[in-house]
């Protein structure tokens, strides 16, 4: 596995502007909770289309935003019908490292060869409501991906996998559902739209926890070696889910800190505050 560092995490959005829910400007190395709590979330899916004509996923994304996908919108302004020459590096940075083929040579070349990009921007979320949202946007990429996408990317935390990924995950999503265990729904969305771990400051980072309402879980860098450390985050976030955040931090001995290395302006900062491991 290899570790990509924060400053190659520059994700599309960044470039053209898209902006969360937030109340106010403040430094995110002074953030309150009260402040921190002002800054709703949201989902920004990006899809890329192998025809120079965005009829076919864009009917198809418009049918399911009236079936099931109340909140979602396509964003007119950067949906393209022709090629774009950064989706290429794009995809190279967010690829999933962590799970084994989580995307392959075919991906790849599906995402070199595109030749339109669909946008779609989710709700606002409040915190009781991003598992539910977080469900249906993978709803929603099950969808595009059978209305003919060939490569998929969440924006709000940088990470691709691969067709088979998504189908996995959308798989494992809907059983989830039909079963009625929002724990494991939590943990289903958290696998697919959010990236680790990062390398920051002596600690290996999760980035998007926030979109099923979780805070960031920081491990530090001597825990063990990457795949333990994301074992690691991975048991924190469930272990939140079960038992609540206070019992977790005491639990395991860490600290809940509002101070932010994201702007509050950027997706992946994270309201919900970090979670740090002692080291």
């Amino acid at each position: 596995m290899r570790i990509l560092r924060r400053a190659l995490l520059g994700s599309l959005w960044a470039m053209i502007g898209w902006k969360p829910s937030f109340a106010a400007q403040v430094s995110p190395e002074t953030m309150t909770q009260e402040e921190a709590s002002s800054v709703t979330p949201r989902h920004v899916l990006c899809f890329l289309g192998r025809d120079r004509d965005l009829s076919r996923l864009s009917e198809a994304a418009g049918k399911a935003i009236h079936d099931f996908a109340t909140g979602f919108s396509i964003d007119e302004d950067y949906s393209q019908a022709e090629p774009d020459d950064r989706m290429s590096r794009s995809f190279d940075v967010c690829w999933d490292r962590v799970e084994p083929d989580a995307w392959s040579e075919t991906d790849e070349k599906a995402v070199a060869a595109h030749q339109s990009v669909l946008y779609i921007l989710g709700p606002s979320m409040a915190q009781a409501e991003t598992v539910k949202v977080s469900m249906t946007a993978l709803r929603l990429v099950e969808r595009l991906i059978e209305a003919g996408a060939v490569a998929v990317k969440g924006e709000s935390a940088g990470i691709a996998h691969g067709l088979d990924r998504w189908r996995a995950l959308i798989r494992q999503g809907a059983e989830a559902q039909k079963a009625g265990d929002p724990l494991a729904e939590q943990r289903i969305g958290r696998l697919a739209f959010a990236k680790r771990p990062l390398s920051a400051r002596g600690y290996l980072e999760s980035v998007g926890f926030h979109l099923v309402g979780l805070p960031e879980v920081y491990v530090p860098e001597t825990a063990g070696s990457e795949r333990q450390v994301v074992a690691i985050m991975d048991a924190v976030a469930d272990e939140i889910g079960k038992q609540g955040l206070d019992p977790t931090l005491k639990a395991r001995g860490a600290s809940l800190t509002f101070d932010s290395t994201y702007e509050v302006d950027e997706f992946k900062f994270n309201p919900y505050g970090v979670l740090k491991l002692a080291g």
